[in-house]
């Protein structure tokens, strides 16, 4: 299945000591994987879910509260 991701990404949120991610896609998938180990694992979402999860972020539900 993860063969069929392509358009992989870096996450504009990555830092600069490397903890990067990259985002792929296929027709109804998303895939997320490490940048520095892309023959590693990735975990793939229905493109829905993985949407729905991003409007979440953007909507900062998963933001620390401040203190």
């Amino acid at each position: 299945m993860t063969e069929n991701l392509t358009g992989w990404r870096t996450s504009t949120r990555s830092a600069q000591q490397g903890a990067c991610v990259e985002v792929g896609g296929a027709p109804g998938l998303a895939g997320v994987r490490d940048t520095k180990d892309r023959n590693g694992d990735t975990l793939v979402f229905n493109r829905a879910v993985w949407e729905h999860f991003l409007m979440g972020v953007k909507a900062e539900r998963f933001d620390a509260p401040q203190s």
